[in-house]
């Protein structure tokens, strides 16, 4: 006569189940939470390169390298430091970008509409981690989902 009933066990049982979910949801491989931060920097960056080469009215490309990046044609002014650094390099020494359509290189501007345009970027040790970083030419950089 003492206990639980069916129902009250079922209901237990679901949110068990719900919390073992979101923890597990929640717990996300290192290497793949570093590729992304380094997806919407890189993003944050040609957009902000992007507008740049509008306000100035030059050409400015974002330009991969070894270990990182740098922008080219920005124009700073005499005796004032860069809005940002003209060269970066990556979060992690694991990561890089593979070679786009345009080789190593992406146009920024000035014109307002653009080629269709993307970055790659991959864990070096692991080229099945994979993030894109896209632009159609017309809308801002983002990212686009992981491929594994």
């Amino acid at each position: 006569m003492r206990g639980f009933t069916l129902l009250e066990l079922l209901v237990v049982v679901s949110i068990m189940a719900i919390a073992t979910g979101g923890v597990a949801w929640s717990l996300r491989d290192p290497a793949d939470q570093e590729l992304a931060r380094e997806a919407q920097r890189l993003a944050a960056v040609l957009e902000s390169g992007r507008a740049q080469s509008r306000l100035q009215g030059t050409p400015v490309s974002w330009v991969a390298q070894t270990g990182g990046f740098r922008l080219e044609g920005l124009v700073v002014p005499q005796g004032r430091a860069p809005a940002w650094p003209l060269a970066a390099r990556w979060l992690s020494p694991d990561i890089s970008a593979l070679e786009t359509a345009g080789g190593n290189r992406l146009l920024l501007g000035p014109e307002s509409i653009l080629p269709p345009q993307a970055v790659v970027l991959v864990w070096r040790n692991q080229p099945e981690r994979q993030v894109r970083v896209y632009s159609d030419g017309l809308r801002p950089f983002a990212v686009q989902g992981e491929s594994r």
